[in-house]
């Protein structure tokens, strides 16, 4: 009954997450375009505060280590397990799923973070953040323009951490079975471990 649940949840994950990934860059799209004459600003502003003498001392600090943890974890390129996931795809031509390897890292972390940070800048919500960070960074920085992206931001993060999880327990479960050989007794038993864990 819990696999098929859970089933049926990936079901619906596999067809929301792209959507919702389209509609994040859509609104980022058009926070940025109306506020086009800001752009160069707010690049100049995180150049500077990269670059900055200031900048560079909080960097060699911590800062450094948390933005190559960040930058890791943005897409699975940079942890190692993307392999795992491209390598079970059944296609005719390997070479376009090498290209969809290539596409993930550059759409998700080039793309997607640097509209989030330049809509994150152009809010004003860079200069004085409060306590805020992540994810509730971002969601008072659109939230500046849209009030009601918040609740749409709630909905994006869980599908997203539920695709995370599920796709996270194919790897484990590849994991186990090469260490331990292919059986019903392991899968059964390592599924339920994820879920005790979860």
């Amino acid at each position: 009954v819990i696999i098929g649940g859970i089933r049926s949840i990936a079901r619906v994950t596999d067809k929301l997450v792209p959507f919702m990934a389209a509609f994040y860059v859509g609104i980022s799209l058009w926070i940025l375009g109306v506020n086009y004459h800001q752009i160069d600003d707010a690049i100049v502003a995180i150049w500077n505060g990269a670059f900055s003498p200031q900048g560079m001392q909080g960097g060699i600090i911590g800062v450094l280590i948390a933005g190559f943890r960040r930058a890791t974890f943005s897409n699975e390129a940079g942890v190692g397990s993307a392999a795992i996931a491209h390598s079970a795809v059944r296609t005719k031509e390997p070479i376009t799923e090498g290209l969809v390897a290539l596409w993930e890292p550059f759409i998700d972390t080039v793309v997607i973070c640097t509209m989030t940070a330049l809509v994150i800048v152009i809010t004003g919500f860079a200069r004085d953040p409060g306590a805020l960070t992540g994810v509730e960074l971002t969601s008072q920085a659109y939230a500046s323009v849209f009030s009601w992206f918040p609740y749409l931001l709630s909905i994006a993060v869980f599908f997203f951490a539920f695709s995370t999880m599920l796709s996270w327990s194919y790897y484990g479960l590849k994991s186990v079975t090469y260490l331990f050989g292919e059986s019903r007794l392991v899968e059964v038993l390592y599924k339920l471990g994820f879920l005790v864990l979860t």
